[in-house]
């Protein structure tokens, strides 16, 4: 068949495909806890990039052979050869493996001789079919690489202390754009248009979003939420963080969101033990239908409220389509170490509905971060406490975790830590008690590293270690400056010069019997709360804002590479 004459055969396919809510997937859920969106409109269509839509294709006699053509609609994370393109008239377009072009904005490539459908090329992400028969643009997979900078989002709401979820509390994202380029950014939740906003280039634009309240409230159970997640998409190459809620107050935190394009397929979970029954959480996001999830839960994560196709014990195997939310949350214990494994990459938030840190102390905070995914996991961490309120005179301190992602991990401390040094299983952890050393940690096999500001003049926060491999030399971030007093946290090489917003900073402290060295900076609250951190070599930063009762704390930034096991 000529190209001229498969064009409107794919766009009956698609539409056929795009006519179908795509939730058939739900049938297997029947027994399950399913929380409906309270988002308005009409039921979400399947996305053609995502969607597997086995009943979308469309037959045609060709009237001068009356042989039949049959073409499907495919997700290029679920097709094989197997449910390609069969062709039978003498004018069928053959192809060569490998080879692309487009059908509309529909960039299609050749799998065995038949043409399938590779990827949507998305306008709401700048994109569109080029002459090479790829998606092209600045949001282009093979443009953005594997970092925290992307074009597609999915900010999620997550258990809230009840004092704190409603108003005047908000919930907000803010989107920093570090291009030349305005950056139209477009939030939907479903299918239904939440907001529009454009980012000058070199700005930070913040944008508040309604709680969504089957995630935020209550005390359980555990729950799958059609639609929980918004989706935000930009035109060109931006940064996000979420904030839990978004002006200073009591109980906050706030996450790094990781773009769609450096999600993965399994993820270690980092969160908090239960304390006062305020329970701890993850919430697990999909951005393709049909994603197929699989919980296996760690020693301490076998007690979780069931629901939503989770067992009591924490295990489980539920499928989610784009855009929906699993959110797990303890009925006792502690998450951590739980893993998440699925067919198609998720993203994965962990923490608490208030945290406490630690648990005998009776100050308790939201917290919250986005995981990184195992494969982009590393073996050394160089970890630093964060300074104290009110002025960063003191250090505050911490408790930090080390998580094994892989069995039988032995640890290596520089300076050494009174803290045992074998993690036997997979999700086994150590935990150092609250102190203020200064040290590296390393592993013989990849690690997840968490840490949690102490109750000790601010309450806790959470965020996950940065491991040197994925340092960057520039960051721009966001500060709100609703908090009394606002800190980034800089590690890097011993001799690495850096800038904040322009003014070199004084020499870092290093670490003793290490090469690295830190250093904590106040940043000012009189500007809008952008700030840019560079340096002359790789390091890695982190934000934190305090006030007598409440804090956030966040990575600046990170590479999202993969990193081999072993």
């Amino acid at each position: 068949m000529t190209l001229a004459r498969l064009v409107p055969v794919l766009a009956l396919a698609l539409a056929t495909a795009c006519a179908d809510d795509g939730r058939a997937s739900e049938t297997s859920l029947a027994s399950t806890t399913v929380v409906a969106s309270t988002s308005t409109g009409d039921p979400p269509t399947s996305d053609p990039a995502t969607s597997t839509p086995t009943s979308s294709a469309s037959t045609t006699a060709d009237p001068t052979t009356a042989a039949t053509t049959t073409t499907a609609t495919t997700d290029p994370l679920t097709s094989s050869s197997s449910g390609a393109t069969t062709c039978a008239g003498p004018d069928c377009d053959m192809c060569q493996d490998g080879e692309t072009r487009c059908t509309g904005e529909v960039s299609e490539i050749c799998d065995a001789g038949q043409w399938l459908e590779f990827e949507l090329c998305d306008p709401l992400q700048g994109l569109s079919c080029g002459a090479q028969g790829v998606c092209e643009g600045s949001c282009a997979a093979a443009k953005l690489g594997q970092s925290y900078i992307g074009c597609d989002f999915y900010p999620t709401v997550t258990s809230q202390h009840d004092d704190y979820n409603q108003d005047p509390h908000v919930f907000a994202v803010t989107i920093a754009n570090t291009t030349d380029i305005a950056a139209k950014v477009t939030i939907t939740r479903g299918d239904v248009d939440v907001a529009m906003t454009t980012v000058d280039p070199g700005s930070v634009e913040a944008v508040t979003l309604p709680w969504v309240t089957e995630l935020s409230e209550g005390p359980g159970p555990s729950a799958l939420v059609i639609d929980g997640a918004y989706r935000l998409r930009s035109d060109q190459p931006v940064t996000v963080y979420q904030y839990n809620p978004f002006a200073a107050t009591v109980s906050n935190d706030a996450s790094l969101l990781i773009p769609v394009n450096a999600w993965g397929k399994k993820i270690v979970v980092a969160s908090s033990t239960e304390a006062f029954d305020y329970p701890s959480f993850y919430a697990v996001v999909a951005a393709h239908d049909l994603t197929t999830v699989t919980l296996t839960p760690s020693a301490t994560g076998k007690t979780v409220l069931a629901g939503g196709g989770v067992m009591a014990d924490g295990s489980g195997q539920l499928v989610l389509d784009r855009g929906d939310v699993l959110q797990v949350l303890t009925d006792s214990g502690d998450l951590t170490g739980t893993v998440v494994d699925a067919d198609k990459p998720v993203q994965v938030i962990g923490g608490s509905k208030c945290l406490f840190a630690p648990i005998n102390v009776f100050a308790c905070d939201h917290g919250e971060e986005s995981i990184f995914p195992v494969d982009t996991l590393a073996k050394t961490y160089v970890i630093v406490p964060p300074a104290q309120y009110p002025n960063g005179v003191q250090e505050n301190p911490q408790i930090v975790r080390v998580i094994a992602s892989e069995a039988n991990t032995a640890l290596t401390f520089t300076p050494d830590q009174p803290v045992g040094k074998l993690l036997a299983a997979v999700g086994d952890y150590v935990e150092l008690p609250a102190g203020t050393a200064k040290f590296v940690v390393s592993a013989d096999k990849r690690v997840l590293v968490s840490q949690f500001m102490a109750s000790s003049g601010s309450h806790p926060a959470m965020i996950l270690a940065v491991t040197p491999a994925q340092w960057r030399d520039d960051y721009l971030v966001h500060a709100p400056p609703s908090w009394e007093v606002n800190f980034v946290d800089i590690v890097a090489k011993t001799g690495t010069a850096v800038m904040v917003d322009g003014a070199a900073i004084p020499p870092l402290t290093a670490i003793p019997g290490t090469t690295y060295a830190y250093t904590h900076v106040k940043l000012s609250n009189l500007g809008d709360g952008n700030h840019r951190i560079t340096g002359s070599d790789k390091l890695g930063i982190s934000i934190y804002g305090l006030q007598t009762a409440g804090s956030y704390w966040y990575p600046g930034g990170l590479d999202l590479a993969l990193i081999p096991p072993g």
